[in-house]
């Protein structure tokens, strides 16, 4: 901002309160003093308010405080405006300038290079007007070596004229467009060939072209060629073009992937889960045949395939029990990322944690397997499978182990338009089927040459392992490791000896004879039915044990000498139960058995008249005063008893 100004300048800038003459402004400053130091306003100026004019002609300069009040705020403004455009200015320029840039880079490189060599010629003519040329020798000079026209040198420098030196690059590139001239076409020809165009049902712009010509001979449009058109379409941005005719989830796929870094975790940290369906049949043994279906969990961090089971459809029962395979196998993880199917959000699983099925969590809810084990639950994005890393897993065994050729004749296709010739033909059998699944898991896990950022080379088994080995590890009690297994409620202990049924199963143990008749709750494996039977109450409690009683060959001695022995066995324990139990004998309780006397009569204080039944009135009592009143009523009460017998007699009664 300008702080010093002459007479002259003062006169031009028209200020309020000032004289109209530069001879004027001399005398005002003189009459004032603008040029005494001793002045109390210019105390606090130790650059002075007054100087000599540098220029020619000479006199003085003086700051503005010197200029009455409103000639002083006048001027004030004026220059914060003068600041201000400036500053506006510069800052266009900048953008200018920058816009100018980011136009040259775009350029092809072919016209970039053109510019490059015109710049060479001006910088070798700016060289040799340096070492003393005449600009004018140097321009002919440099015209010839580059084999120009010296119009053309001379374009070339009016090109630059007024720039700075590091910008003159994009400026010796002319920005014209070349060919603009478009074919005439009618804008509401434009707009009706783009909304028929832009659908997801992907029209060609054949169809919609000759459409386009039928619907403008009607409405009286200007419908330039196909190719117009077709061009034009092409100029729009990719990702419109992608909205409208693929869809949301096309554009999605135009945005990047998010890169997961896995290093700040360790193995078993965080597992995911979810479920593979097979590209093939299986014949199961009750006949069935169908598309098994794989669940299975695998380590975020290592990317190794922990556990799995198969069944005919995803459920439930399958996702506890990999779990519970996994949880017994390595430990209880800390975080899993479940698929957002109703199977895994099942209450048996989740209950008691909030999923997209279940925002509010009942209070009468039983808590799930994975919740009562502490571990974080998180929920997969829907339809997004890059948000579970086991995704990777199931292409590997969709294209490794589904081809395997032992099941040749029963492979599917991975889709209705990919079905081979012989679709149909075989169906392999459930033993076979798990017999190749479990080798190609293991095959998976130890595959070496991983190229992941944390596997380095080694196989997932190993990298699981190499972090396994380091990390802090939960491990789940028995009493936890029950709690996967699947229950089945309200199964009576029945007669005579206690014993429980379940799906033509039949498990014992010694503690159920105290059970008979009561409804019991078992929790045992529906792939591993021969393996015990967990028993408890229908409050929870748990009883025990029970062991699997297998049916054996009717004549099969060895069998029947094993049942004998265990019965003898448990005949001696309840035996030696019952005597250790028993400690006094049979005698020695009789002998502790008090003795019974017979008691005395009582005594009463109280006489009851008797009423005969011969003549029906009463037999009176005589007070006697020789005999008391007892003797009295026992006399009287024998001679009418003698009395009622001699009537009775004379009567013929028989009782």
């Amino acid at each position: 901002m300008k702080e010093f100004f002459s007479p002259a300048e003062m006169l031009a800038l028209a200020l309020p309160d000032m004289p109209g003459t530069e001879r004027a402004i001399q005398l005002m400053a003189d009459r004032e003093g603008w040029r005494e130091p001793a002045r109390e306003w210019a105390a606090d100026r130790p650059d002075g308010i007054w100087r000599k004019r540098s220029g020619r002609g000479g006199g003085y300069e003086y700051r503005y405080d010197v200029l009455p009040h409103r000639a002083k705020r006048k001027l004030m403004l004026g220059q914060r405006r003068e600041v201000a455009q400036d500053a506006r200015a510069e800052k266009k320029k900048g953008l200018e300038r920058d816009a100018l840039w980011d136009w040259f880079e775009r350029l092809p490189e072919a016209r970039q290079q053109r510019a490059r060599e015109r710049l060479a010629g001006l910088q070798a003519v700016a060289d040799l007007v340096a070492a003393g040329q005449q600009r004018e020798l140097a321009m002919m000079h440099v015209a010839a070596e580059m084999k120009v026209s010296l119009r053309t040198l001379y374009n070339w420098a009016d090109l630059a004229a007024g720039v700075p030196r590091a910008d003159w690059l994009p400026h010796l590139q002319p920005r014209h467009a070349g060919r603009q001239a478009e074919a005439e076409c009618s804008p509401e020809a434009w707009e009706w060939y783009k909304a028929n165009y832009l659908r997801q049902s992907e029209p060609s712009h054949a169809l919609c072209y000759r459409q386009l010509r039928r619907v403008a001979a009607e409405q009286g449009w200007t419908v330039p060629s196909a190719k117009t058109l077709e061009r034009r379409i092409a100029g729009l941005d990719t990702t419109t073009r992608v909205f409208l005719r693929k869809g949301p989830e096309a554009l999605k796929r135009l945005y990047p992937a998010q890169e997961r870094d896995r290093t700040a975790l360790h193995a078993l940290e965080a597992v995911n889960a979810d479920g593979h369906k097979w590209d093939f049949f299986v014949r199961f043994p009750d006949g069935d045949i169908c598309r098994p279906c794989l669940v299975g969990f695998q380590d975020i961090y290592s990317g190794m395939v922990l556990s799995w089971r198969v069944d005919k459809s995803e459920n439930k029962a399958a996702v506890r029990m990999a779990f519970g395979d996994l949880v017994e196998t390595y430990g209880i993880p800390d975080h899993v990322v479940f698929d957002n199917g109703r199977n895994f959000a099942s209450k048996w699983i989740t209950g008691g944690a909030p999923s997209r099925y279940r925002f509010k969590v009942k209070e009468d809810e039983p808590a799930g397997v994975v919740t009562e084990l502490g571990c974080t639950l998180h929920w997969a994005t829907p339809f997004h499978g890059q948000a579970k890393p086991i995704e990777r897993a199931w292409r590997d065994f969709a294209n490794d182990i589904a081809r395997d050729v032992r099941f040749e004749g029963a492979w599917t296709g991975n889709s209705v338009a990919n079905k081979p010739e012989n679709y149909g033909n075989a169906a392999v059998p459930l033993e076979t089927f798990l017999k190749v699944v479990s080798e190609g898991v293991v095959e998976h896990n130890t595959r070496l040459g991983r190229r992941s950022k944390i596997a380095a080379g080694r196989s997932l088994a190993e990298t699981f392992a190499a972090s396994y080995q380091e990390s802090p590890i939960r491990q789940a009690s028995p009493a936890q490791q029950r709690k996967w297994l699947l229950p089945a409620e309200a199964v009576t202990a029945r007669k005579p000896d206690g014993a429980v049924h379940l799906a033509g199963n039949r498990y014992w143990s010694e503690f159920l004879i105290n059970h008979i008749g009561a409804k019991l709750v078992l929790r045992v494996d529906p792939q591993a039915l021969q393996q015990p039977a967990h028993i408890y109450r229908l409050d929870g409690a748990y009883l025990g044990a029970a062991a699997c009683v297998e049916a054996s060959g009717f004549f099969d001695v060895d069998a029947a000498r094993a049942h004998a022995s265990a019965r003898n066995d448990f005949l001696r324990a309840a035996k030696a139960m019952a005597r250790a139990e028993r400690r006094m004998s049979l005698d020695q309780v009789a002998a502790l058995l008090p003795q019974i006397e017979a008691p005395e009569p009582p005594e009463t204080k109280v006489v009851r008249p008797f009423f005969g039944t011969a003549g029906g009135a009463a037999l009176a009592v005589k007070p006697t005063e020789s005999i008391d009143a007892e003797e009295s009523f026992f006399a009287d009460f024998n001679r009418s008893v003698a009395r009622f017998s001699v009537v009775r007699n004379e009567e013929g009664a028989d009782d």
